[in-house]
Order: structure tokens, then sequence, then C-alpha cells
């Protein structure tokens, strides 16, 4: 057999006899068979990854942005995260007003206001003070004990801050959705909680076990009480020697 004139495989070529022509034939199948094969594994790995979705809703159906999430299974250990935590003092706020950190973290407090604060925490998880600065004078504050640590300024006792420290295996915080999504191929059944100040909801009923299927699994949140105006808890007043 002879071509004349024919491109293949983007070669012109000016003759080719059957076994050629058979050989390339053989190739192209392969190629194709490797193609088809790798997209079926990706698109069964896709199908079997495990999806949690979150979505919390307050009593009147409108999307909580801000509202911190952690979701936790039966992996022990303290998960590797090193990403630069930063509670900002801005405009006499702290910024952001919730932070949520993993277990020992380390979170610096610099205080971009041209006046001076005194930040300090009587939290259990960290009781901790800042002598009156400005600027980056003090160095990071390390957080190992999971829980609620409340900030307070003894200048500005409008100042209210939070860090919530958690050994979850996700975290994060609402989008303007109220949403909030995790895609893990060995996530199976877990423990998600649902937090923030201006939550007034019982604490009982912030929790739930997910048992997460290989479709997208959707949880949600639907708030029984009105938002709170103010964040609770608010810090306690301390009494430092100056």
């Amino acid at each position: 057999m002879a071509v004349f004139g024919r491109s293949i495989f983007g070669q012109t070529v000016t003759h080719i006899d059957f076994n050629t022509a058979r050989q390339i034939d053989r190739s192209h199948r392969r190629l194709l068979h490797c193609l088809l094969y790798l997209g079926i594994n990706l698109f069964a790995g896709w199908c079997h990854a495990g999806a949690l979705q979150v979505q919390v809703n307050d009593r009147d159906g409108r999307p909580v942005e801000g509202a911190i999430v952690t979701i936790s299974d039966r992996r022990t250990g303290d998960s590797v995260d090193s990403r630069k935590w930063i509670m900002d003092q801005i405009n006499l706020r702290f910024e952001p007003q919730v932070l949520v950190v993993p277990s020992h973290a380390t979170v610096q407090f610099p205080n971009s206001d041209k006046v001076s604060h005194q930040v300090y925490s009587f939290s259990r998880p960290k009781s901790f003070q800042l002598p009156l600065y400005k600027g980056s004078t003090h160095p990071p504050i390390t957080f190992d004990t999971p829980g609620l640590v409340v900030l307070g300024c003894n200048i500005h006792d409008e100042m209210i801050g939070y860090i919530y420290v958690t050994s979850a295996h996700w975290f994060g915080q609402t989008d303007k959705a109220g949403t909030f999504a995790i895609v893990d191929n060995n996530a199976d059944a877990v423990t998600v909680t649902v937090w923030s100040p201006y939550i007034a909801d019982a604490e009982k009923t912030l929790t739930r076990e997910v048992k997460i299927t290989g479709s997208t699994t959707l949880i949600k949140f639907a708030l029984t009480k009105s938002l709170r105006n103010a964040p609770e808890p608010r810090p306690r007043n301390p009494d430092w020697d100056y």
C-alpha cells in the first residue's frame, strides 16, 4: 500500500506501507485508552471526595456572615498550619473582631492606631497583658490551649475582640452567603460546631454529628433567636498595677 501527500499526526508523508499504518493505528488506540483511563479515574476520585457545606441563617432566614465553623473528625494530633496570624488595632477596634486559629498558633498584636492601647485577657485558655504601646513593640503570643479568649483594652472599654483557639482539623468563618465548605477524601463522620459572639442560641443546638457521603452533604443551622446587638461575652474589668 502507498499513500502520497497525506498528513498523518501532523506530518506529511509520501509513502507508507500496511505495516506502518497498523503501527500508527495501534499507537493511536493506546493513546486514547490511556486518556480514557486517566479521565475515568479522575472522575471517580472527584465523585468519592467527601464534601461538606455548612449553612448558617438567622431566625429570618438571612445568611449569617463571619460565624466560626469548626469540623472535627477522629484524626488525632494537631494539624500543621504555617499561616501568619494577626490581631490588629485600627480605629479603636480589634481587627478582625473575631479570629479563629489552630492550637499552638502564634498571634501578633500590632497597634496601627495613633493612640496607645493596653491589650489584655483574663480568659482561662490564655491570660496575658500587653502594657501600653504603639506599633509592634511586643513579641507575638502563642495560644496552646483550645477555647475562647476574650480580648479587651484597659484604656478603651468599648474595644472587644475574640480569639477562638481550636484543635479541629478544619475551621474557618462563613462567607457573605452564610456558608463554609470543605472537601476531603478521608472525611467520614465529623462533628460540626458553630459559634459567634452575636449568636444567642443555646450552645447545645450549635453542634451536630454528621456523616459525609460521597456527594456533597449540606447541613443547615437555622437560628431560633435574634442575633445580639452587642457581642458576648465581654471581657472582665482588669485592675492592673501601673
